[in-house]
Formats: structure tokens, sequence, C-alpha cells
């Protein structure tokens, strides 16, 4: 073995043993972490990422008159980025809450959509269509617009928001636990 490839061995070594955290000090960052969650703010943020992302989807869809499935994937990358974002979140409930935000975004998307290629061929304008929305409403349209596909986009829209919920920790973070 050269010289080279055994300093190489023992920083690559070092870095793992610098990495590892002992269970006192892997309790210390749950703490900390757990402590600056915001499930609230979690929330909040997935609750607008997915109404803005339904805002785009229809005008996209309204401009275009085109349904454009991968709409669903950029609502389910919006929401877990606001969630992450503002939740800082590493518990399962910020994946529910990506998850969930996600698919009622995708939901809201489709339904503003035909209300909004409705108003388009109507005499009704979008809010006063968007106004008498009630569920049963909701209920006779969304099936409508539906296509199996949509459970394939809707799916990956729900994976994103919760894959994507969850705070990432980083190098930095740790190194301050062990400072």
């Amino acid at each position: 073995m050269s010289e080279s490839q055994a300093v190489s061995g023992a920083q690559t070594q070092q870095s793992q043993q610098t990495q590892q955290l002992e269970p006192a000090e892997q309790a210390l960052v749950l703490e900390r972490l757990r402590s600056e969650q915001n499930l609230g703010g979690a929330i909040a943020a997935g609750a607008a990422a997915a109404a803005g992302g339904a805002a785009v989807w229809a005008l996209v869809t309204v401009f275009t008159h085109f349904q454009i499935g991968w709409m669903a994937v950029g609502v389910g990358f919006l929401v877990g980025f606001a969630v992450r974002r503002f939740g800082k979140g590493i518990d399962r409930a910020f994946g529910f809450v990506g998850a969930v935000c996600a698919l009622l975004g995708c939901l809201a998307g489709n339904l503003l959509a035909a209300c909004g290629m409705a108003a388009q061929e109507g005499e009704l304008g979008f809010l006063a269509i968007v106004s008498t929305l009630d569920i049963d409403t909701i209920g006779r349209i969304l099936p409508l617009t539906f296509s199996p596909m949509d459970l394939l986009f809707y799916g990956i829209a729900v994976y994103e928001g919760w894959k994507l919920s969850f705070r990432q920790i980083t190098m930095e973070e740790l190194a301050q636990v062990r400072a």
C-alpha cells in the first residue's frame, strides 16, 4: 500500500467517525431538531403551496385547453418544499401534512381547471361558478374530469409531498452539536 493510499484511507476512516454519533449525541441532536419543528407553519405553508399550485395548474389548463398531468408533480414538489422550509420537521407528521396537502392541491387544481373551462364556455364568470360550489357539486365535477392516468400523477405528487417534507440534516448542524 502506498503512502497516499494510507493517508486517504485514514482520512476516510476519520470522516466516517466524525459522521457517526454516540447515542447521547444522537439524543441531543434529535432533541434540538424537534424543538425547532413547527407543525402549524408546515400546515399553513403546505396549504398555501397547494392553493398556489392549484391556481397555476388551473391557469395553465384554461389557457392551453389541455390538461397536463405533470402539473400534479409540480404541486407535489411545491408542497413538499414549502412544508420542509417552514415546518423544519423530522417526525412522520410532516410527511403526512405534505402528502395530504399535495393530494388536496391536485384535486383543487383539477376542480379549478374545470371551473375555468366552464367559465370560458358559459355565461357565468369564474368567480360566480366557484362561489356556487358545494360538496355535492364538487363530488359530481371531479369524477367527470378524472382519468385513470391521474392516478399515476397524483401518486407521484403524494410521494413528493411526503418525501420532500422532511428536514434535511446538514453536516454543519451535526458539527454544532459536537462542539
